[in-house]
This record gives C-alpha cells, structure tokens and sequence, in this order.
C-alpha cells in the first residue's frame, strides 16, 4: 500500500519522539521513501545518526547543510511529499501550525507543502483538554489536516488519560487507509490470466511457448497497487507473485479456462493476458514415449477458447480485454479477433517490433477497441502496463 510512496515525517520535541524510531523502520519496510525533518528539541529524544540509518535519508533540522551557504529547499521538499506526518506534533506545534508561526524548517515545509497533512498530538492531559489546544487542532481541521487520535493511558507526567501518541503501528494504519481511500481501483475485482500453458504429451513432455508471464505480472501488480482486488490465474512461471495480488497457479489450458470462467461473473475487470495453447494433444500418454526409430505422430485438438466463452458470458458494466500475439497482418488480425470474441480491448503484440513480445523485459503494444487505436511506444513492462491500465481507468 505504500510501496513508492513519499512521506516527510516531521519529528517535534516530545518523550514520544523515541516512538518515531519504530515508525521510520515500519514505513521503509513497507516501501515507502522516508524523509525525517526534525525540530532542535525533537533531537534531544531521539538521535540524526538513528533516523538517518533507518530512513537511509539525511535528517534535516535547519535551513543550511554546511558554512558554505547550500541550503535545504523548503518548497521544493513541500512538492516532492506525497504526505507530511506531524507525529509527535506538541502543543506548541500545534499552535504554530494553526497561526501560521514559520520559525523552523519543519514549519516552512507545512506551510509549502502542497500535499495533505497528518498530526498526531501528544502531550499531558491537561494540556491536551486546554481550550485553546482543542481550538487549534479544530482550526487545523478546518484547513484540512488529518487528525490523528491520540491514545489514552499512562503519561510521561505519571498521569494517565488522553493525549498519548497514538502508536506507530496506528499512525501507518491511517496513512495506509489515506492512500487506499484515493486509489482510482479501490473495490473494483479483476480477473486475470498470464503466463504460458503447458499441454501433457506424456508425463514428460510438453506442448508449450516461450511466454515467461512477466507483462500479465506487470499488469497485476499496477493493478493492486491502484486498490483493486487482483485474482491472478498464472500458468507455469519462476515469477514471483507481485504484492497484493492473490495467485492460482495452474498448467494447462484446460485447467486456466475452468480456473478463469469460474470467478469471471464476479469481475469488473477481465484481461486476459496469458499466452494459451490453441491446440492440446487430443490423447497424453500415460508412461513416457520411447524413442524407437519411427516417426511420431500426435493428433492435435482445439482447446477450449477463454476470451470467446468469457464474451458470450460478458454483462453489462464488465470490461473485457484480451492480448493478441500476431506475425503479419497485426491489425486485421487484431480487430477480427475484437469483433469475434466480444472484447472491449485487444492488446495487440507484434513479434516483428525489436525488444517487443515474449522473455523481453520492454514490450511494444497497439490498444485496438472499437473506435480507436493507440500505439504504445517500446518501453519497460512496468510502464506499458501503467499506461494500459490507465487507460482501463479511464474506460471504467
């Protein structure tokens, strides 16, 4: 959820800040880049050198980095933040932030950033239930920060009662549901397939093709990391399942096309991706095939078509895209198979294009729908699938 997102924390001078610690470590675990701005105070609880070696980022405390004059760009960090985190944010912070008090860096990045803000108070009781801390946190509301609730219990005072900082693990849980709320996918299902499929000759060999699954891969991990909920049908592949995505390995066309069609009527989304045998053996020996100076013959058959089935099964609302593979005649061959298969979109693939088709890790692709062609220019994997799915986006 938070892989490649970019989160300035921003450290005041509060016994929780030994907290902070813990959830620098949790959020790079977790993906996301880190940068700490720290108040002078805030240094007094909790060291540069822990941060830094946590964030694997410099901590940033005052205006200029050395005696020569380089500074460290307030605008420019308030533009580069996905999300400012104020935690701990002291009452004194607080006021500051809702007046507009600039006298520090970590105030002149809130008062540039462009992004949304968190604080998380913390403080004594009584200082947390002063009128004029419940007035200021309001007024920080009113210009669109988040709150995050601080926790009841014992207090560094020896008092015990509202005003702890909420905990680390908390904080990342609403900075994870703050992102997820925004996700453009969020509660959309996809059924996808990738990958070759294997279809048995004999316990030992195989009909196959030389996909290796990694565009479908690219595909479902842009569509997790947008919010939707990804089913992953995957024939044979060394790929490793992508974060979010729940996968079902299977062999053959056969098993792919019953994996597919089972869950496709729950689906917003289809695509499939997968490169799937057109023709099995139309019998697999049981004991392996021995070599015995003859010619072999193998009777081959139709497998059963998962983009045609999923077309006449396809209802309002769904969107269904399929891939074609194509060595001539791309285009006709590509909106022949639109028409034929009832699809929303064919992703076309030409083996003709250098860098493009099967075991690259760059692909080149034209997206052919009913009323439009749009030609992807090569690039990596990971971008060709950002800019299908986009367009996905857009379709739904």
């Amino acid at each position: 959820m938070l892989t490649g997102k970019k989160i300035i924390l921003g450290i005041t001078g509060s016994i929780a800040a030994y907290k902070t610690a813990f959830l620098v470590r949790s959020l790079v675990k977790s993906g996301a880049e880190v940068r700490v701005i720290a108040t002078r105070s805030a240094l007094d609880f909790v060291t540069p050198l822990t941060l830094s070696t946590l964030s694997n980022n410099p901590v940033y405390s005052e205006y200029l980095k050395n005696e020569q004059g380089e500074w460290v760009n307030h605008v420019e960090m308030g533009l580069w933040a996905d999300l400012l985190v104020i935690a701990p944010a002291t009452a004194n912070t607080l006021s500051k932030m809702a007046h507009g008090q600039c006298d520090s860096l970590l105030m002149a990045v809130y008062l540039s950033a462009r992004c949304e803000v968190m604080f998380a108070p913390a403080m004594d009781l009584d200082m947390y239930q002063h009128p004029t801390t419940r007035e200021n946190i309001q007024k920080l509301i009113s210009y669109g920060n988040h709150l995050i609730q601080p926790g009841t219990g014992p207090l560094a005072s020896g008092l015990s009662g509202e005003g702890r900082m909420a905990e680390p693990e908390d904080i990342q849980g609403q900075m994870e549901a703050f992102f997820s709320a925004k996700l453009p996918l969020k509660g959309k299902k996809v059924v996808m397939t990738a990958g070759p499929t294997y279809e048995a000759i004999d316990p030992v060999r195989f009909i196959g093709n030389r996909s290796t699954g990694k565009m479908g891969y690219a595909l479902a991990a842009e569509l997790a990391a947008l919010g939707a909920s990804v089913k992953l049908i995957s024939g044979p592949s060394a790929l490793t399942c992508p974060e979010g995505v729940q996968r079902q390995m299977v062999e053959s066309a056969e098993e792919m096309y019953e994996a597919s069609l089972s869950v496709f009527a729950e689906a917003d989304l289809a695509i499939f991706s997968a490169a799937v045998a057109d023709f099995k053996p139309a019998q697999s020996a049981v004991q392996k095939i021995k070599k015995d100076g003859q010619a072999l013959a193998i009777e081959l058959v139709p497998t059963r078509d998962i983009l045609a089935e999923a077309g006449k099964r396809k209802k309002m609302g769904q969107l269904l895209v399929g891939f074609a593979l194509e060595t001539n005649n791309e285009l006709a061959h590509a909106q022949d198979k639109l028409k034929r298969k009832n699809a929303d979109l064919i992703v076309l693939n030409s083996l003709q294009e250098a860098g493009a088709g099967f075991g690259h890790d760059t692909n080149a692709v034209t997206l052919i729908s009913a009323t439009e062609q749009i030609k992807l220019p090569l690039a990596s994997k990971q971008e060709i699938a950002q800019q299908i799915v986009q367009y996905l986006i857009n379709r739904l």
